[in-house]
This record gives structure tokens, C-alpha cells and sequence, in this order.
């Protein structure tokens, strides 16, 4: 990679490789490393040798709102951006975010409900992919990320509790009896005798683009819309049965690993049909 000025100061690849290197040490997940890698890559090459100062990391700001990026996106940019400037000391080029109301409702045809997760399990089922149903019942059960599937293995089924690190945090999740009781079922078939239960051919651990994909794959056949179906989904689905049998999003911030319960109201979002509904019982047109 060429390198960047940026106020005099030379932005090499291995800064960029160390700013990588660092971001896994606070234990980001892999996903979210590329991602900002991704975003510091498309902000060097935009500005090119420019110098970069504050105001022309605004512009880039600009620039992304004059392609047409939406402002949630431009935001995690800019996050990613701000972040590689924070790692370098050059805090003087760092850039506003945007002002976003926080959303009222969310589409509804983004939105995987309890029917469309029913009928996943019952066509994975129904094609012999019993791995993949387990591992669907199993994330939308616990509401764990798909990055944290390798956490369920043979000894946290027996104790019924797996314990998760992750972001620089450990928690302890419980696993329902019955989930317990599959999982050790499928293990014994598998011939697992110990360590991580959901594994590929070759008992390498199974990766997240595996497990995407493969939900994917289900969707024609469950006639399910693709945009509604990926992993995080379920765990979304978890969230509002959650709090709605609880009522209590302070505890389903602690169960889901959330260190601010903000970002825990996100998953609590109504859809714009559940909002309507709730308007018209308001009964204020009269």
C-alpha cells in the first residue's frame, strides 16, 4: 500500500496493520477488525496525499452523504476513522458524527418473527441439516452472537452454563434444559466427546460466513424474504421475547453483553406496523 500524509506525519501500512493488532488485543471480533480496516483503507484512498486536517476529514463526511450512504453508515464510519486517529495520538483530526434521531420502529420486512423462525427449524429439519437447525435453535435460545457459537461445547451442555469472553468481557449464560439435553444428543451421534459441539467435517470450528450462508440456503425453500434472514436476527428475536416476558432490559442487557443498555433498546425497536397499532389505541382522532 502507498503511503498517506496526514499532517506531515506518514501513515504507512504498518500503522494501519498495527492499528489491526491493537483492535484485536481490546478483543473486537474479526468482523468488526475488517470493517474498520475497511473504512481507514476507503478514507486514506479518498484522501489520496492530501494533507489531512479536521476540516478535510469533514469533507470526506460530506462526500459520503453526496454518494448517497445512509447516516447510520457514514456514522460507523467515521467511528472506524475517528478510532485509527485516536490510536495515533492525531486527536486534532478527529470528526463529528452526524445527528441521527434514534429510529421510533423498524421495517417490519427486515424483521424475522417467531413464524419465520419456526419454519427455518422446519425446513432445515426437513433437509436432513440437523447441524444447522441445532445451531439455530441454539443462538436464538441463548441470544448469543455467531462469533460466540464456539462456546457451546459438550462441557457447558453437561453443566447447563457456558461461560462467554468476549470485547474484553466474560459472562455466564444459561442454557435450557432441553437445549442441553439436544445438544449432548447430537454431540453423542457426532461421536464429540469433548470441546466445541457445532464443527465442520474436519472438526475445525464452524465459521460465521459457514453459518450465514447456510441459513441463506434456507430461504427459498422456507419462503422466507433473504434480507430477513442472518444470525444477528435471532438474536434480535430473543431480545423482544426476552423483555417481553421479563420486562426487564437492565437483565437482558447483562444476558445479551451489552455494556450500555442503549444499544439494548435498539433490539427493542417496534416495527412500523406494531407502532401504528399502538397510535390508533391512543384513540385521540375522534
Amino acid at each position: 500500500m502507498e503511503g498517506y500524509i496526514v499532517n506531515n506525519r506518514r501513515l504507512t501500512e504498518y500503522q494501519i496493520r498495527a492499528y489491526g493488532l491493537y483492535l484485536s488485543m481490546q478483543d473486537r471480533s474479526k468482523g468488526t477488525i475488517e470493517k474498520y480496516l475497511r473504512d481507514t483503507m476507503a478514507f486514506a484512498q479518498w484522501a489520496e496525499e492530501r494533507e489531512v486536517t479536521k476540516e478535510l476529514a469533514a469533507g470526506w463526511k460530506a462526500s459520503l452523504l453526496e454518494r448517497g450512504y445512509a447516516p447510520v453508515t457514514i456514522n460507523a464510519m467515521l467511528s472506524s476513522v475517528n478510532g485509527l486517529f485516536r490510536f495515533l495520538g492525531w486527536e486534532d483530526c478527529h470528526v463529528r458524527f452526524l445527528c441521527v434521531q434514534r429510529r421510533l420502529f423498524r421495517d417490519s420486512k427486515k424483521e424475522l418473527n417467531r413464524m419465520d423462525y419456526q419454519r427455518l427449524l422446519f425446513c432445515a429439519r426437513e433437509k436432513g441439516k440437523d447441524r444447522l437447525a441445532l445451531m439455530i435453535e441454539t443462538i436464538c435460545a441463548t441470544g448469543i452472537r455467531v462469533s460466540e457459537v464456539k462456546y457451546i461445547t459438550v462441557e457447558a451442555a453437561r453443566q447447563g452454563k457456558a461461560e462467554i469472553s468476549m470485547k474484553g468481557k466474560i459472562r455466564m449464560i444459561l442454557l435450557p434444559a432441553k437445549l442441553c439435553r439436544k445438544l449432548l444428543k447430537y454431540a453423542k451421534k457426532e461421536k464429540i466427546a469433548s470441546g466445541i459441539i457445532f464443527r465442520t467435517k474436519s472438526g475445525k470450528e464452524i465459521g460465521r460466513r459457514q453459518i450465514w450462508a447456510e441459513l441463506k440456503g434456507l430461504c427459498k425453500f422456507a419462503k422466507i424474504e433473504p434480507s430477513k434472514v442472518f444470525p444477528h436476527n435471532l438474536r434480535h428475536l430473543f431480545a423482544r421475547i426476552f423483555y417481553k416476558a421479563s420486562k426487564d432490559i437492565i437483565k437482558l442487557a447483562d444476558v445479551l453483553g451489552h455494556s450500555n443498555v442503549e444499544t439494548t433498546r435498539i433490539y427493542l425497536v417496534a416495527t412500523g406496523e406494531e407502532h401504528q397499532r399502538q397510535m390508533e389505541r391512543l384513540g385521540l382522532v375522534l
